[in-house]
């Protein structure tokens, strides 16, 4: 992990320096374990190690994951407690049937599991998740969109090393920008405009 670190740091030097003063230090044994009680189950290896590293980034305007935040384990904490109230309120039922979701293969077809671990939110409730809870041809670990007003349910990478891993790539390949305004966004969205 620390490898992909330097790197991310090492473009965010030479694209944006002013980025690497939101990144937190690295998050502290008792607050991962605090998440792992939480929600039952030990996190990926390869994700402990990332935190360790940086635990995130301050709350700021800008992303640092194609212009969403990437999330702190405190406010991870805090994002999946949101998540884990609505489905205990029933907001995920219609007449005590549950809302299906309508997943890629591998993927439950719940709306929301409350093993699916959100690390980036674009602040209006959609997020990028780890995936602790697979369907059959699913692997645990995988890396998972989530949106919260509507069903579709995408796997974004085999795992988080290699979601990571393919992110860092596309920074280094030109595949992202930095814009003031989002932070590091893919040089192809409509958030791309000088401001």
């Amino acid at each position: 992990m620390q490898e992909y670190w330097i790197r991310w740091e090492y473009w965010m030097q030479q694209q944006a320096p002013r980025l690497l003063n939101i990144l937190h230090p690295g998050v502290t044994f008792e607050v991962v374990e605090s998440l792992e009680k939480l929600i039952g189950t030990a996190l990926p290896a390869s994700f402990k190690a990332f935190y360790a590293i940086h635990n995130g980034q301050q709350k700021a305007r800008a992303g640092l994951v194609d212009a969403d935040q990437l999330l702190s384990m405190e406010d991870i904490i805090s994002q999946w407690q949101h998540w884990k109230d609505q489905l205990d309120a029933g907001n995920f039922t219609w007449h005590d049937t549950p809302i299906l979701a309508t997943p890629d293969t591998g993927i439950k077809n719940d709306w929301w599991n409350p093993l699916w671990i959100p690390f980036t939110s674009d602040g209006f409730g959609n997020h990028l998740c780890i995936d602790l809870d697979p369907a059959p041809h699913g692997t645990r670990g995988q890396v998972i969109s989530l949106w919260h007003d509507d069903g579709h349910r995408a796997i974004e990478a085999p795992s988080f090393e290699a979601w990571l891993q393919q992110y860092i790539s596309d920074l280094e390949k030109g595949e992202y920008i930095f814009v003031k305004k989002w932070g590091i966004v893919h040089k192809d969205t409509f958030l791309n405009y000088n401001d």
